[in-house]
């Protein structure tokens, strides 16, 4: 797994995760701005993603539905706040209801994934900033680093083939 690290920092209310892939930025980029290589990645193993919108200009969104191990189903949306194509990705993240509508009761993350060469590779590192302390240990309790942890992991294989 090129997973090398997650970072929960609570005095600034930040998770952090990096990964270092033996591919060239261009490539791993692409594993976001493809809407059919992100929808393989972008849910745990368990809950794969199927991306229904997908715009990566400042402004654009993307909306995505995870499907269960039981046919349950979960939908999220991003707004992209920035893009610096194949360098970084900015966006707020966001869950939705069953017709895809933003829960505006739900907090949003902000997240931001930057590219970077790294021993003749790529690091990515994405950040997460949250709203309140009671937000991120809510997240953390639920699991959510471990689980993002598992969809990265799944980027290994997509870069080999």
């Amino acid at each position: 797994m090129s997973v090398t690290r997650v970072e929960k920092d609570f005095d600034s209310l930040t998770l952090t995760l990096v990964a270092d892939f033996d591919a060239p930025i261009e490539r791993v980029w692409q594993l976001w701005a493809d809407p059919r290589k992100l929808e393989r990645w972008w849910g745990p193993p368990s809950w794969p993603a199927t991306v229904e919108e997908h715009d990566l200009s400042p402004g654009g969104e993307v909306t995505y539905v995870m499907t269960g191990p039981e046919g349950e189903r979960s939908r999220g949306w991003w707004r992209v706040s920035s893009v610096d194509p194949p360098r970084s990705l900015e966006f707020i993240d966001g869950f939705a209801d069953h017709d895809g509508t933003p829960v505006a009761d739900i907090p949003t993350t902000t997240v931001r994934m930057e590219l970077t060469e790294h021993d003749g590779g790529t690091r990515m590192r994405v950040r997460s900033v949250f709203d309140s302390r009671e937000q991120m240990e809510y997240v953390v309790r639920a699991g959510a680093p471990e689980a993002f942890a598992q969809a990265v992991g799944q980027m290994d294989a997509l870069l080999t083939s």
